[in-house]
Formats: C-alpha cells, sequence, structure tokens
C-alpha cells in the first residue's frame, strides 16, 4: 500500500474543511500520521507527522512551525487563517489551517482516519475486514450475534461467533445484505438515531429482541450496531456496545474517506481520459474497463453562477449514486458543467464470426444505457427541480479511444432539448453529421460561398420565402405538389417563387450539381441555425 502524501490528504479533506497555505516540499510530501501538540512535553520526532497546534495561536505559531520541521514532521496545523506563513515557508514545512470553532478532537479524528485510509488498488477491502473483525469482537463482549449497518439498513458486517442465538430476520439481512423493510422495523430505526445511548428494543414479529446503539461521529450518524437479545446477554452490554460503536465510527470514517480518495483518483483518470492524455493500458488496469460509452449529462435550465455551481455538484452526485448502483465502482467527473460518466460496453468478441451476435449486444446495451440515462434524467429533474439532458457516445472498442465517444456525446447535447432530452448518438446521427457538415462550411470560403447566400440575403432584404420553398422543394424530391403541401400553399405559388428565384439570383434548378450543393448548404444552415437556437433558449 503506498504512503499517503499531502496532496492525498488534501483530495479527501480539502476545502473546506482543511485549507493548505504553503508546501514548500510539494503536495508529494509524505504523511504519515496527525499529532496533537502537548505544551507539557517535548515534542518527539516523528517524519511526516502533521503536529495540531493545540492551545497555540495561529499568529504566535511561528517557534512551533520551526521546531516541528526540526522534528521531521511535513506539516502544522493550526486554528484561524492567520498562522506564519514565512516561519512555515523558510523552515520548509507545509502550513495548514481549519476553522477557528472547529474542535481539535474533530479534527483530529477527521486527519487521522484520511492518512489511514490510503486506498490500495482494489479501493479499501482492508475497512470491510476490519468491520467483520469488529463485528465478531463486540458480539465475544456483549453476548450476541451483531451487525453493523449503514443509514440506510444496509449490512456491512457480521458477526460469526459459534453458538449464538439468532432469527429469521438476521438470516434474512445477512443473505441480502439489506434488513428486511417493514413500518415497525422504520419505527425502532427512527428510536435508535433518535436515542444519545443504546436502546433495547421488544421483539417484533418472529423475532428476538434487540439492543442497538446509533454510530456517530461529529455530530453525524454514521451508521448503527445491532445484536440479537435472547436474554443471556453480559452484563455490560450496553457499555461494550458503546466502546464497539467508538470503534466503528473510526472504521467507518476510514472506509469513507478511502471511497472519497478511490472517486476523485478515478475521477481524475477519467478526466485525463476525455482529455487523451491517461496511458490506456492502466486506465484499463485500474478501472477494470475494455470497450465502453461516454454518457455526459447537463442542467437545461440558466442559473446564477453560484447555484449553477452547486446544482453540477448536486448532479454529479446523484449521477454517480446511479451509476454506483448499477455497475458498483465508478468512474464520474464533473467538467465545465458537464457531468461525464463511463458506461461499461464490454468487450465486443466474435464480431467477424457472429455479426447477428455482435448487432444484439450492441442493442442491448444501447438499451440498458438509455434505459440508465432516462431514468437518471427522471431522478435528477425531480431532486433538482430543473430540467437535465442526456447524450451517450458511440461505443468504442479500448480506452484510447474515449475522447471521440466524448466528442460524440457532447454533440448529442448539443442538438437535444426539451422534446427529446434523452438521445444516444446512433438515434440522433443524421443531426449531428449535419451539425458538423454546417462548422465545416462556415470554416471553409470555398465551401460556403454561393447562390445560397445570395438566397438567404434577398430573403432578408425583401421579406421573400425563397429559401423556405427551395428546401420544402428538394425534400419534396423536386415534386411541385409535394412541396406545396409541406409549405401549406397552392402549387402555383411554388412554382411562381421558383421561378422568381432563379430570375433575380440566377441560380440555375436545372443542373443537378447545383441542387444538391444549394440542398446541402440550405440544409446545413438551417440545422445549425436550429441547434443556437436551443442552446440559447437555454
Amino acid at each position: 500500500m503506498d504512503a499517503c502524501t499531502l496532496g492525498d490528504l488534501l483530495d479527501v479533506v480539502g476545502e473546506p474543511s482543511v485549507r493548505l497555505h504553503t508546501a514548500p516540499a510539494g503536495l508529494t510530501a509524505p504523511v504519515t500520521e496527525a499529532l496533537l501538540y502537548d505544551a507539557h512535553a517535548p515534542l518527539p520526532r516523528a517524519p511526516g507527522a502533521l503536529l495540531l497546534a493545540v492551545g497555540v495561536r495561529a499568529p504566535a505559531a511561528g517557534p512551533l512551525a520551526r521546531a516541528a520541521a526540526d522534528a521531521g514532521m511535513t506539516g502544522l496545523v493550526v486554528r484561524g487563517a492567520d498562522g506564519p506563513v514565512g516561519e512555515a515557508e523558510s523552515a520548509g514545512l507545509a502550513l495548514l489551517s481549519v476553522d477557528e470553532d472547529a474542535a481539535w478532537h474533530q479534527v483530529h479524528l477527521l486527519l487521522a482516519s484520511a492518512i489511514a485510509a490510503r486506498p490500495a488498488a482494489g479501493g479499501g477491502g482492508d475497512a470491510r475486514g476490519e468491520l467483520f473483525a469488529l463485528a465478531d469482537a463486540v458480539a465475544a463482549a456483549v453476548g450476541g450475534a451483531t451487525a453493523i449497518e449503514d443509514p440506510r439498513q444496509r449490512i456491512l458486517a457480521y458477526s460469526t461467533v459459534p453458538g449464538q442465538a439468532t432469527d429469521e430476520d438476521r438470516r434474512q439481512g445477512i443473505l441480502g445484505l439489506q434488513v428486511p423493510g417493514s413500518p415497525a422495523n422504520t419505527e425502532q430505526y427512527r428510536t435508535v438515531f433518535a436515542a444519545p445511548g443504546p436502546v433495547r428494543l421488544p421483539a417484533l414479529a418472529g423475532a428476538l429482541p434487540r439492543l442497538a446503539v446509533a454510530v456517530r461521529a461529529g455530530g453525524e450518524t454514521l451508521g448503527s450496531l445491532w445484536v440479537v437479545d435472547d436474554g443471556r446477554l453480559a452484563p455490560d452490554a450496553e457499555a461494550a456496545l458503546v466502546r464497539g460503536a467508538s470503534t466503528a465510527a473510526l472504521l467507518l470514517l476510514r472506509a469513507r474517506a478511502a471511497q472519497e480518495l478511490a472517486r476523485h483518483q478515478d475521477g481524475d483518470l477519467l478526466r485525463r481520459l476525455l482529455e487523451g492524455t491517461a496511458d490506456p493500458a492502466a486506465a484499463a488496469h485500474r478501472l477494470g474497463l475494455e470497450a465502453v460509452r461516454v454518457a455526459a449529462f447537463v442542467v437545461d435550465s440558466p442559473v446564477s453562477a453560484p447555484d449553477g455551481e452547486q446544482t453540477a455538484l448536486r448532479l454529479l452526485d446523484l449521477v454517480r449514486l446511479q451509476c454506483e448502483a448499477r455497475y458498483g465502482r465508478h468512474a464520474c467527473v464533473l467538467v465545465d458543467g458537464v457531468v461525464y460518466a463511463l458506461l461499461p460496453a464490454g468487450a465486443e468478441r466474435g464480431g467477424g464470426r457472429e455479426p447477428q451476435a455482435a448487432a444484439l449486444r450492441k442493442r442491448t446495451h444501447e438499451q440498458r444505457h438509455l434505459r440508465l440515462a432516462e431514468d437518471i434524467v427522471r431522478r435528477a429533474g425531480q431532486a433538482l427541480r430543473v430540467p437535465v439532458r442526456a447524450g451517450l457516445g458511440e461505443v468504442v472498442a479500448s480506452l484510447d479511444e474515449v475522447p471521440a465517444s466524448r466528442d460524440d456525446a457532447d454533440l448529442v447535447l448539443r442538438v437535444i432539448g426539451p422534446d427529446l432530452p434523452v438521445a444516444s448518438a446512433a438515434e440522433v446521427r443524421p443531426r449531428l453529421t449535419l451539425l458538423r457538415l454546417s462548422e465545416v462550411l462556415r470554416e471553409r470560403h470555398e465551401l460556403s460561398a454561393g447562390a445560397w447566400q445570395e438566397v438567404l440575403a434577398h430573403d432578408a432584404e425583401h421579406g421573400t420565402e425563397y429559401a423556405r420553398t427551395l428546401l420544402a422543394w428538394f425534400e419534396a424530391g423536386c415534386d411541385m405538389a409535394g412541396a406545396a403541401k409541406l409549405l401549406a400553399v397552392h402549387p402555383n405559388t411554388c412554382r411562381y417563387r421558383l421561378r422568381q428565384a432563379q430570375q433575380h439570383i440566377g441560380i440555375a434548378l436545372d443542373d443537378p450539381d447545383e441542387r444538391l450543393v444549394l440542398w446541402l448548404l440550405l440544409r446545413t444552415l438551417t440545422e445549425s441555425g436550429r441547434t443556437s437556437a436551443r442552446a440559447s433558449a437555454r
């Protein structure tokens, strides 16, 4: 397991909890532990430690910064923003600060948990083992089968001490790692989370009584401990359960810190994949992905800058939660107001030998991804109370092609709107092609100049409808009656407009090449204008 660095620590517990003011040795400096300063004891030599300046005012912490540097420490944490930046820099020591009203014991717990949460490549598997070991230890001390749960009643760990009583509720909960729901169960959880200490709960139908306690840290509820009470619990069962809850709080904080660090690292990796700067092989090894599709989500509503940033962050949390529920550990990242996620598409094997099977797999992935995106958009709209759009790029066979899938997803966001809030690139490929063509045509003068400009200029100056009539005629297959039906006018009106356009502008509608170019330019410009109008409306 790699050592925790100052950068890792800040990734987990950065602003607003902890602020960095200077780091002369850089963010790769190792951080080994968090120590509370004791003015009545000599300062120990502790290479890599962070020293919390308990009892020392920030402006007067210069001597302590020098002493900490002499002791080999990595940094000093002060309370308040006016710490000794100059002294820290000259001593080669990092200086960090917390809020004036922060409690030192909570700061110490937060930093110690983050330092201990150095995730391995698997994302913190050790924490799960520690929770199971704790469940066994609590069960032995209290005298009853024990379960550790999160606030959503999911079972994180359970004891396996032989000979302890159990019941069907416990068996069903362990089987699905989720406590069976019922109104009576919900009421018991309310009682436990509202109580300041352990609570003895009566038996529910077909079950044994329980002894339970909430797991808290700094006023935040992290979960709960539940013990099956068969009437033979230890005399000090409640005190033992309180001690177990205290240890569980530390382990849950460590597990959460490890998860947050892993999420940050995965998000940073995804950002580099989207930019095309990551090593695809290393990324595939870390994320366990090959064929993928980029999904892009964006809030479809004009909001003020502060509200917009907060809404985008909430959208990121919601997308990540839904993707993790579907796929497990997942890479999501917020870039310029757009939330990107990598959706696994499986390895497309045997495509040449089994084209029908490969096509079926592709359609299946497309349907699953669209259903997921639609579900996220619906949930996000309800939670954020603003409309959300989602665009899905094409599936790519390897992670080095992620930028191409991202380009597709971004284009989809540009061409969809309230009438179609979710779409894949395959569904709107004609719109994407026209949008790209319009961009290319505008960039090249020799492609963009010609009769189409004169048609539009004449319409703008004289109030005519030559461009609209020409497009209708082209799209009706050069059939006058069909064009008239599209325009809801008499065929003679269409015929008159086309004749006038030929006379005033000099277009040659009998030339198939000119007809093709004129249709393409007018059509791409029209689609580009619609896309711009949709973007402006947002």
